[in-house]
């Protein structure tokens, strides 16, 4: 036979255990764990998590030689690669501290850089954005560039590309023959940067 102290100790935990099932049932209850894991929810969508930065992110640093260059005839004023469906003002990008300031909406050309029909290298990029140079990765050699000034255009063939490190600015380097250079961001946070050259096409 069962003690009385066992009796007692075993109604005594019944009870809790009674106690604790209508506590979890009380709708009170409910209605505060709803409220809390709302709560947490929210804190976690809101919670801005730290995310690695792109290396060397535009604008761009230039090449000390194109300071010397005074060339103004034929500024480019808009860009066309027919295959790519790029096509897009080309706005003049000044150079500020040693950078090309680079445009949120437009192409830009590189001041001090080459120009059209001039046996130097013409710089012209933007941002790998939807709208802007994001298509330049589809670019082949062989196809062709289209590049207007304000009274002129100019037909230029793709014969290079390559991607290279931020620093590699000898990309954007003046050269003995007339080159055109096409420059945007490329690879895993933009840490590097996507060459497209042309030459000029009769």
């Amino acid at each position: 036979k069962m003690s009385k102290a066992k009796r007692k100790s075993s109604r005594s935990s019944k009870k809790k255990i009674i106690i604790k099932k209508s506590f979890f049932k009380n709708p009170l209850f409910n209605k505060i764990i709803a409220v809390v894991l709302i709560i947490i929810a929210l804190l976690i969508l809101t919670w801005k998590f730290p995310v690695a930065k792109p290396v060397d992110k535009n604008p761009i640093v230039i090449n000390s030689k194109l300071l010397k260059s005074e060339n103004v005839k034929n500024i480019p004023v808009r860009i066309i690669i027919p295959k790519n469906n790029i096509d897009l003002k080309v706005t003049p990008s000044k150079i500020v501290n040693g950078y090309w300031e680079t445009s949120d909406v437009s192409a830009s050309y590189g001041l001090g850089s080459g120009n059209p029909q001039s046996k130097s290298n013409t710089v012209i990029f933007a941002h790998a954005r939807e709208g802007l140079f994001y298509n330049l990765k589809d670019v082949k050699i062989g196809e062709t560039i289209y590049v207007f000034s304000k009274d002129k255009w100019f037909r230029y063939k793709v014969n290079k590309i390559k991607t290279v490190l931020p620093n590699q600015i000898e990309v954007i380097s003046p050269t003995k023959n007339e080159v055109l250079t096409l420059y945007t961001c490329s690879g895993f946070y933009d840490e590097k940067r996507l060459i497209v050259s042309a030459i000029p096409q009769e």
